[in-house]
């Protein structure tokens, strides 16, 4: 498939939007129960407006791949059948969730709601908070399962793709927490890189197993099944028109072997390598600018996986079109 740079960034921004929210939470999860300090409400709000900001930007980067974006709204109207119109469902309502969470911590009205046997206390917004997790995940499935449950791309096809979304979008998130602590909430920059090295090495487990399944694939169809022609050597002479078409343009790469493996191991070390390498070797008086490094590293790492992940997928329209002219 081509891969389209508008949904590349769709995709990894609200990813590192959903994993920074999942790390707001966390934190202060583990506070609600005991196991942490209470984090400054400085920072959870300040956290929660940098997600709102990445997820908008994602909202807007997807508008780039309508046809028509004025009927960008009758996208939701299939929402019992697709994983898209679900998708443009739960994005919306994720936002406003983080929006409300980040808004309770900025006014600092947060009552409490009930304490539970153990004595952990609920809060507002541990209330709005464990919507918004419920949502994220949600947001997570109806992006990944728009590719997953695309029978005909075997590359696609299968529970990795869920897997894979959730951590690469968990691993951003936490690492740029990490550096967001450096600079506003120090004391807590160790939890979150120990969160986000644990993530991004389970991310990378699961994206090799994706890789490495992928690379065992083999076509069901043929050029013979396809073309209904029995004949054991079938060579493509034409391209059967005098310029390209839809069918040539978007569903193939165009890019080299060579060019493919190169991106992959600029993914593999971009994305999951050099981050852990770089919280791991982050310290007191470092880690602000190595967790802000790791963060950026692992965003354009992240941008090539994506679109690794895209043209992997070898649509069975190419049988077609085995080379183009």
């Amino acid at each position: 498939m081509r891969p389209a740079f508008s949904v590349i960034l769709l995709t990894t921004l609200i990813g590192a939007g959903q994993g920074l929210f999942l790390a707001l939470f966390t934190v202060e999860s583990y506070a609600t129960f005991k196991l942490l300090p209470a984090s400054d409400s400085a920072f959870l709000a300040g956290g929660s407006l940098l997600a709102l900001a990445l997820l908008i930007a994602g909202l807007i980067a997807s508008f780039f791949h309508l046809g028509q974006p004025r009927r960008a709204w009758r996208a939701a109207s299939q929402w019992r059948t697709s994983w898209l119109s679900r998708e443009v469902i739960v994005l919306p309502a994720f936002c406003a969730i983080v929006a409300i969470y980040g808004l309770i911590h900025y006014s600092g009205v947060n009552p409490l709601l009930a304490t539970l046997p153990s004595g952990a206390a609920l809060s507002l917004s541990f209330v709005f908070g464990s919507l918004g997790t419920l949502l994220a995940f949600t947001l997570f499935v109806c992006t990944a399962m728009i590719y997953a449950c695309l029978r005909f791309l075997p590359e696609w096809h299968t529970p990795l793709t869920v897997f894979n979304y959730i951590l690469l979008g968990g691993a951003s998130g936490f690492t740029l927490a990490a550096a967001l602590a450096a600079a506003l909430l120090p004391e807590r920059v160790g939890f979150f890189v120990g969160w986000a090295v644990l993530i991004t090495l389970v991310g990378l487990i699961s994206r090799l197993a994706s890789l490495r399944r992928n690379a065992r694939l083999k076509p069901r169809s043929t050029l013979q099944t396809a073309l209904g022609i029995k004949h054991p050597r079938i060579v493509q002479k034409a391209q059967g028109a005098m310029g390209g078409s839809f069918n040539t343009r978007e569903f193939r790469h165009g890019q080299t072997a060579f060019f493919l493996r190169n991106i992959k191991w600029i993914a593999i070390v971009g994305a999951f390598v050099l981050p852990c390498l770089l919280l791991a070797a982050s310290g007191p008086e470092s880690a602000a600018a190595l967790a802000t490094l790791a963060f950026f590293i692992q965003y354009l790492g992240l941008l090539a996986e994506r679109w690794l992940f895209f043209a992997q997928a070898n649509h069975p329209q190419n049988l077609y079109y085995p080379c183009i002219p």
